[in-house]
């Protein structure tokens, strides 16, 4: 499911999705770094070496499916703590449907 999200401030739109990220998934890090979201692309990198480099790359898929499970909603919560908020009303309702906390 698809969400808009529009900063206020800067008149940005984002559209976000919500749920399982089949792209980490099957990607790791690299979505992370293409949206430009430089905290998650490091963390998962890191988890990624750490955990592939003693067990020959098995535990990094474990954490690339784990990952997967999670990233999307971290990208949004992140989105909505810089101010960002929901363009439309499908999109507030679709947030608070997934349990996210929206203002405005």
């Amino acid at each position: 499911m698809r969400i808009n999200l529009k900063n206020p401030a800067t008149n940005q739109f984002k559209q976000c999705k919500i749920g399982f990220s089949w792209t980490v998934f099957f990607f790791g890090f690299f979505p992370a770094l293409f949206r430009g979201d430089w905290k998650w692309t490091v963390i998962i990198l890191l988890i990624d070496l750490l955990t592939g480099a003693w067990s020959y790359g098995i535990l990094s898929g474990v954490t690339n499916i784990v990952f997967a499970f999670v990233y999307n909603k971290l990208y949004v919560n992140d989105l909505l703590t810089a101010g960002y908020q929901p363009a439309d009303s499908a999109s507030k309702d679709a947030l608070l449907a997934k349990g996210f906390t929206v203002q405005g």
